[in-house]
């Protein structure tokens, strides 16, 4: 019995691992860093698979509808979209960690301004990351889609 739950673990773990090393190299490379977040701004309320591809879908529609082409892309993969991806369009915009995290800090400012944070009184607290952990994202890879991929993985309590 022992033996049979530790080999049902072990398979578990397998089809995670293999579920995420399709993506690498398909959608980006190897994931080169990671960090965990683990601060929670307040407890999340359940969101779900719709609404982790309503907001993937309001980010894209933005971008599409500035009138500059887009530098990276967004997109949700998983069972649940529960994984976040950024992948640059072109070699400047992530050509670093550095300018990705700066990338992050901008959405922060545009998330800030949204009707969300200000009805949670968010707004001056809440960073781009705490947003996609109140929607139960697992995790964020942002890629230069060349050489690097940093994953951020979502701590919940």
């Amino acid at each position: 019995m022992t033996r049979s739950i530790a080999v049902l673990f072990a398979l578990l773990i397998a089809g995670a691992v293999a579920a995420q090393e399709r993506y690498v190299g398909y959608y980006y490379p190897e994931i080169t860093s990671e960090e965990d977040f683990d601060r929670v701004v307040r407890a999340s309320q359940g969101a779900g698979k719709a609404v982790r591809i309503d907001f993937i879908n309001v980010l894209t529609t933005a971008q599409l509808d500035a009138p500059e082409s887009p530098r990276f892309v967004f997109f949700g993969k998983g069972e649940g979209a529960n994984t976040l991806i950024l992948v640059a369009l072109d070699d400047e915009v992530f050509s670093t960690l550095y300018r990705a995290r700066a990338i992050m800090a901008q959405l922060t400012v545009s998330v800030r301004q949204g009707g969300f944070f200000r009805q949670e009184e968010l707004e001056y607290v809440a960073t781009f990351y705490d947003l996609l952990q109140l929607m139960q994202f697992d995790e964020l890879v942002i890629s230069d889609g060349h050489s690097w991929s940093h994953k951020v993985t979502f701590k919940r309590q």
